[in-house]
């Protein structure tokens, strides 16, 4: 019975097992390759070369032409922001968290004194500023409807129901830039009239326009003034906001003991604290301040409150 059984086996001997089992292994992976290649079939490249395809330019260029750079028409009208947007920009600096005495946008009972005195009090102290809240919240590039739709969002949010202002009419703007210009010509015009004509009259006008050129020397001293005056416009406008009583944890200015381990840092780091913002552990300081100034006045404004507390 076993000669029989060994006669009808396919497998007799351990090198027929191993052939078998090794076939058996080669035929699946020729299988997968098969497989791998069916689902991959379209051609490969190596990399980098189609690097400088039309198509692969374009795709490199594609994010700097279309997020780096803004082309903007400096003629054209300006595009008012909602008031959540300008609330995020500027206002969260003191209202997301009540520092400096402002009231914390959504609190009730912050705003319902202040919601009492009425929308068209609001806006006005919202726009020219009112104690410790700088006008414009310290970003005078911001246009009046926007100041009053932010105005219009926190105290909406705070318990409110103002109706969100509208946009100013389409000729309003031509009109005031009209009157302003017209101003000038007007007091040309009145200057001018005393002349009657006589050529007399004219002359002394015209020599104090002449001895015009030996007064240029002093003012080579003029910038640092400018930069002094600026950098105090806009510690007053903005800069007060938090550093006038030490806010948020803001280094008061004129004390003395809070400056003097930031003024050890240096200049160039003051600087750029300020211009970029910066978060520590008492409290953030938002860049320039919350404001849209130059980096110039920023670091002016710096130089004043070092300054004054040296």
């Amino acid at each position: 019975m076993s000669d029989a059984h060994n006669e009808q086996s396919f497998i007799r001997t351990p090198k027929q097992l191993i052939g078998v089992v090794a076939g058996f292994f080669l035929v699946i992976v020729i299988g997968i390759i098969l497989l791998v290649s069916f689902v991959t079939n379209d051609k490969l490249e190596g990399a980098g070369t189609n690097s400088l395809g039309k198509e692969a330019v374009a795709q490199r260029l594609r994010p700097v032409a279309e997020e780096g750079f803004t082309l903007r028409d400096a003629n054209a009208p300006k595009v008012l922001q909602a008031g959540n947007a300008v609330y995020t920009a500027v206002c969260a600096a003191c209202h997301a968290s009540g520092a400096a005495g402002a009231p914390k946008i959504g609190v009730a009972g912050d705003w319902g004194p202040r919601l009492a005195q009425g929308y068209d009090t609001l806006a006005k102290h919202a726009i020219e500023g009112i104690r410790a809240m700088p006008a414009k919240g310290g970003n005078p590039d911001l246009d009046n409807v926007e100041v009053e739709r932010a105005v219009v969002y926190m105290a909406n949010q705070s318990g409110a129901k103002f109706k969100e202002p509208a946009p100013p009419a389409a000729g309003a703007a031509p009109a005031a830039g009209a009157e302003t210009a017209a101003a000038p010509a007007a007091a040309n015009a009145a200057t001018a009239a005393p002349a009657g004509g006589t050529p007399a009259s004219a002359a002394p006008t015209a020599a104090p326009a002449a001895a015009t050129p030996a007064v240029a020397a002093p003012a080579a001293a003029a910038p640092a003034v400018a930069n002094a005056d600026a950098g105090k416009a806009l510690f007053n406008s903005a800069c007060i906001a938090c550093h006038g009583a030490g806010i948020a944890g803001a280094p008061k200015v004129a004390d003395k003991a809070a400056w003097a381990p930031r003024i050890k840092q240096g200049n160039e780091v003051l600087y750029e604290h300020a211009i970029k913002g910066f978060q520590g552990k008492a409290g953030v300081m938002p860049p320039k301040g919350g404001s849209s100034a130059p980096d110039a006045d920023v670091k002016a404004a710096v130089d004043f409150m070092v300054a004054s507390s040296r």
